[in-house]
C-alpha cells in the first residue's frame, strides 16, 4: 500500500495541535477584517477577531485558488505520496470545486500517483469530525480507497445543529429576512439550524431564548444519535464557552457522552455566523 496524506482546508475547525497529531495538512482560506489586508485563517487571532465582530467590524472571506492547493498538493506527490483531500461543503463554498479542479491537473502530471477528492458536504467541526473518522481509519491501516469510501457512505450521517446570538449576521448572508432579524432579535427568538444533504444551510425551527436553544440542539441529538454514549461528539463555538459547557452538562446528562472536542469557530465560518455562534456535531441516522 503506498503513503497517502489526508488534506483538508481551513474551514474545518480543527485544533492545530490535533490536525499535526492527526497527520492533517490544512489550506488555508484567506479572511479580511474591515480596512485590513487580507489574512490567511490561521494568522488571525479569534479573540480580537470576535471583538472586532462585535465592536461592528465586518469580515469578507476568500475560497482557496486553484495555485493555493496546487502549491499544497505537490511537495507531497514529489515525495512519492499520494493524497485525499477532503473538502468544505460545496453548496457553501467553491473551495472544494477549486482544489478538486486542482488534483485533476496535478493527475495529468504525477501520472503514477492517486489524488482523491471528497466533498463533506459538511462545514467547520462537521468537517472536522468527518476528517477525525478518516485519520482514525488511516491509523488503523486502512487504504485510500477504502477511507475515502467509508467518508463517502457516512458523510450523511454527520450530523450539524447549531444556533447563533446575533441574528443579522445570517441576516448579512441571506440566510434569514431582514423583518426576521428585527423582530427576532426584539423577542430574543433564537433560531436552530442543520446542514442538509445537499450540504446546504437550513433554518430548522426557533427557540425563546439563549437556552431554549441550546436544549433544542440537545433534543436534536437525542432523536438521532446512533450510540451515543460511545461517541466523540465536536463542539465549535464562537467566542461563548460558558454555552459549550452548559451544552456539554445536559449531553453528559440526558446521552452519557463522556468524550468531547471542543475547538473554537474559525474566521472563515465565523464571518458569517458571528460571536455567540454554538455548534453540535455527532453521527446521527440522518442529517
Amino acid at each position: 500500500m503506498n503513503e497517502y496524506v489526508i488534506f483538508t482546508d481551513s474551514s474545518s475547525d480543527l485544533p492545530v495541535e490535533l490536525a499535526e497529531e492527526l497527520g492533517i495538512k490544512t489550506i488555508q482560506l484567506d479572511v479580511r477584517v474591515g480596512d485590513g489586508p487580507s489574512r490567511p485563517n490561521n494568522q488571525v487571532d479569534i479573540k480580537e477577531f470576535y471583538s472586532d465582530l462585535r465592536n461592528g467590524k465586518m469580515a469578507q472571506t476568500s475560497a482557496a485558488p486553484i495555485e493555493a492547493f496546487k502549491n499544497a498538493f505537490t511537495p507531497t506527490l514529489e515525495e512519492g505520496k499520494d493524497i485525499l483531500y477532503l473538502g468544505f461543503s460545496s453548496a457553501l463554498s467553491s473551495t472544494y470545486n477549486w482544489g478538486k479542479v486542482a488534483a485533476e491537473e496535478l493527475s495529468e502530471a504525477y501520472t503514477e500517483r492517486k489524488l482523491i477528492t471528497v466533498d463533506t458536504l459538511a462545514a467547520s467541526m462537521g468537517q472536522g469530525l468527518l476528517i477525525w473518522y478518516a485519520a482514525k481509519k488511516k491509523a488503523e491501516g486502512a487504504t485510500i480507497e477504502e477511507v475515502s469510501a467509508f467518508i463517502e457512505e457516512n458523510k450523511l450521517h454527520l450530523c450539524h445543529w447549531f444556533t447563533v446570538d446575533d441574528l443579522f449576521f445570517l441576516k448579512r448572508g441571506g440566510r434569514v429576512s431582514a423583518t426576521t432579524a428585527v423582530v427576532g432579535t426584539m423577542l430574543s427568538i433564537k433560531p436552530v439550524l442543520h446542514v442538509d444533504d445537499e450540504g446546504r444551510l437550513i433554518n430548522v425551527s426557533k427557540a425563546r431564548g439563549r437556552k431554549g436553544s441550546i436544549v433544542a440542539m440537545a433534543n436534536k441529538m437525542k432523536e438521532t444519535a446512533i450510540d451515543p454514549e460511545n461517541q466523540t461528539v465536536f463542539i465549535s463555538h464562537g467566542d461563548c464557552i460558558e454555552d459549550v459547557e452548559t451544552l456539554k452538562e445536559i449531553i453528559k446528562r440526558e446521552m452519557n457522552v463522556k468524550e468531547f472536542i471542543v475547538s473554537p469557530v474559525g474566521p472563515v465560518i465565523g464571518s458569517h455566523s458571528g460571536p455567540g455562534t454554538l455548534a453540535l456535531f455527532f453521527l446521527g441516522t440522518k442529517r
